[in-house]
């Protein structure tokens, strides 16, 4: 994995590289390392991250829920 895919799945993800390192308990140093180049993605990483950034891309956002939550608390109390 190249360190651009490996940027570009994280923002699929909508991971920072913080988000990542705590997901997999491991240290920010690293992630960051796997950015830039200066440290390979291990394989396994690599496929886990394709696997969820394809799926994220495949199923996008669903948009039904969009604005929803936003009305003003008055007309939310009208309603009950």
């Amino acid at each position: 994995m190249t360190p651009a895919r490996f940027t570009q799945c994280l923002l699929v993800l909508r991971w920072t590289p913080i988000n990542l390192a705590s997901a997999l308990h491991c240290n920010l140093a690293w992630i960051e390392a796997m950015e830039t180049g200066d440290e390979m993605v291990p394989e396994e990483l690599a496929t886990w991250l394709e696997t969820l950034a394809r799926t994220h891309e495949e199923l996008g956002i669903p948009v039904t829920y969009r604005g929803k939550g936003l009305e003003p608390a008055t007309s939310r109390a009208t309603r009950r």
